[in-house]
């Protein structure tokens, strides 16, 4: 039965798991390399996303919005990943370097996410 709440959450789990396996795989060179900040922005954009997503399937698939929860695994969860894989980055892998600097971007990046799923959730109660 505790299977059948993570099914609902497809898009989620999809973008957690893409996020640690970019993150702990050696990158190539591109173009964008020159590009300031090319790293922190990814880092950003990926976190934010990722939060958003998981803001918008908790509330497709729950007509009484806990925001406990959500607080918990909607901002607590994803930061707290942000920092693992950071970690994990530093000391499980050879080609990648945990970054303090990438955390924060990870924390920002679910902080706007959140609140985009927050104003999502408001429109959705109030239309």
């Amino acid at each position: 039965m505790k299977i059948r709440k993570f099914t609902r959450y497809p898009f989620s789990i999809a973008i957690i798991l893409v996020i640690w396996a970019v993150c702990l795989i050696p990158i190539p060179e591109t173009p964008l390399d020159d590009v300031d900040f090319i790293d922190k922005w990814t880092h950003f954009v990926m976190y934010g996303t990722m939060t958003a997503v998981i803001w918008l399937e908790y509330a497709i698939c729950h007509n009484t919005i806990s925001w406990r929860r959500l607080l918990v695994f909607g901002v607590l969860a994803p930061i707290m990943m942000g920092g693992a894989v950071e970690l994990a980055q530093a000391y499980l892998t050879t080609c990648r370097s945990g970054d303090w600097f990438d955390a924060a971007c990870n924390a920002l990046g679910t902080l706007i996410g959140a609140a985009t799923g927050c104003g999502a959730i408001y429109y959705r109660q109030h239309r």
